[in-house]
């Protein structure tokens, strides 16, 4: 789903020593990954401490992010931060640092220029600009059985009547309430879009993110749907929403969080899935995987070696009776899977390395992986009685479409639900950009941010039922 592919890193920046010199002040380097060029920025300043860097990834929408570890010394800058796997050495000089970043045993170069300013977020396209013709409220509600507030924007074509209103559901991952990505703002777009054609739209943080409360890392799927359910509470309450007319538009992980909630809440007037899946989780994820990596060149040997691998680790992980016997029981699966392909692990990493790295690697994710692992959408895709629409882009990898639309619609028409509407769009990837492979890694690579025409189709849908 839309965040389960991990760029090349999260998190780099250094503290930089060197005599005679002066090295605060921005870096600028390149950073080329699979064909697709990043670049990144440090930012380096001088406390009482020492040297203090941040850095700037404005093709992956990230800035001032902070820095694990990092040593200097004799002109050599080594940074490192364990949870991604990722290393870089260098060697700095008058006006240039030179070296190479790692992670996971791939190495790449990596050189930093000095720049006069930091680099500048970029701003697509497709983002609004203000002043915006209609009214937006910064909001907070609360989700009481999960004792946290959620925070949000609303947006209405006015300040005041009486409109039907749509509660975007981000995708799988932290995710701010525009679910910001890669210097994407897509739930910006769908709002601002919604909202000057009639629809009010609610949108907000994920559990833990930006400025909602409560711990992200523990929830699992239910507990957003939670979420989602606390926002339509939310909009019972506020006289200018048409209670009879609230409808969920969720994206890819979103889009399965909107069935668990239609089924069991009768006053979901419809309901819109963006990517969502209508396969079970473990089925899923190894088709999306295999789908990638066949994107990526990997030869037909490595594509199935590595589908076997996580089949058998989704198998240890849905048969284990705890964490711990999950633990022990990938451990050895990844050990004797060095013993049989020991060209899996780079040259210059240790058996016990790899074997952590593999092992955090699955684990990162819990609970939400155990959860999604077993869930099956059929579940409450029978159980939907609201009208749905699903769409879904022809060359989307992470959620494939013509297997999860052709699931949603039989499912969701199984018990006489005769109100569904599956479309599929040419050339579109999982984030509904018009792209050319539908690789993750062309996502920051790609000006727009959300198809034109789904949007159009996606709001005249929604009109058609509620604005007769």
């Amino acid at each position: 789903m839309n965040k389960i592919i991990a760029f090349i890193f999260l998190y780099l920046g250094t503290i930089l020593e060197i005599q005679c010199q002066d090295i605060t002040g921005h870096w600028m380097g390149l950073l080329k990954v699979q064909g697709i060029a990043l670049h990144i920025g440090l930012n380096i300043t001088k406390n009482e401490n020492g040297y203090v860097s941040t850095m700037d990834s404005p093709d992956q929408g990230a800035t001032g992010i902070p820095i694990s570890k990092t040593s200097f010394e004799d002109h050599h800058l080594l940074f490192s931060i364990p949870g991604a796997s990722i290393e870089y050495t260098g060697s700095l000089s008058t006006d240039s640092i030179k070296g190479i970043f790692k992670q996971a045993g791939r190495e790449m170069p990596l050189n930093f220029g000095k720049v006069e300013k930091a680099i500048e977020k970029v701003k697509r396209p497709q983002d609004p600009a203000e002043p915006f013709p209609y009214y937006t409220e910064d909001v907070q509600f609360e989700n009481k059985d999960a004792g946290i507030s959620l925070a949000g924007t609303l947006s209405m074509p006015a300040k005041e009547g009486k409109f039907p209103a749509v509660i975007l559901i981000s995708g799988s991952g932290p995710q701010n309430r525009n679910e910001e990505l890669l210097n994407h703002r897509p739930f910006l777009v769908i709002a601002d879009y919604l909202t000057r054609n009639g629809i009010a739209v609610l949108r907000y943080d994920d559990r833990g993110v930006a400025k909602s409360t409560g711990v992200f890392k523990a929830a699992t799927s239910m507990d957003f749907a939670s979420d989602a359910e606390s926002a339509m509470k939310y909009l019972m309450t506020r006289h200018e929403i048409n209670h009879n007319q609230i409808g969920l538009m969720g994206h890819s992980e979103g889009g399965l969080i909107a069935p668990i909630l239609a089924a069991r809440n009768k006053e979901v007037a419809f309901i819109v899935m963006l990517a969502g899946p209508g396969t079970k989780g473990s089925i899923l994820l190894l088709k999306q995987i295999e789908l990638i990596d066949r994107v990526n060149q990997m030869s037909e040997k490595e594509i199935m070696n590595e589908k076997k691998l996580n089949a058998k680790s989704f198998d240890i992980i849905n048969k284990a009776k705890n964490d711990e016997e999950i633990k022990e029981k990938l451990t050895a699966l990844f050990k004797q899977e060095l013993k049989n392909n020991p060209l899996s692990k780079p040259k210059d990493q240790s058996e016990a390395d790899y074997v952590k790295e593999k092992l955090n690697e699955t684990m990162r994710l819990f609970p939400w992986m155990k959860f999604f692992l077993k869930y099956d959408p059929a579940d409450n895709l029978v159980n939907v009685t609201c009208p749905v629409l699903a769409v879904n882009g022809e060359k989307d990898l992470q959620v494939p479409a013509i297997d999860n639309l052709t699931a949603i619609k039989k499912l969701v028409s199984k018990n006489g639900n005769r109100d569904v509407t599956t479309t599929l769009y040419p050339g579109l990837n999982h984030l509904f950009q018009e792209t050319k492979t539908g690789n993750p890694a062309e996502y920051a690579t790609i000006d727009q941010t959300f198809s034109p025409t789904v949007l159009k189709d996606v709001t005249d849908w929604i009109v058609k039922r509620m604005l007769k």
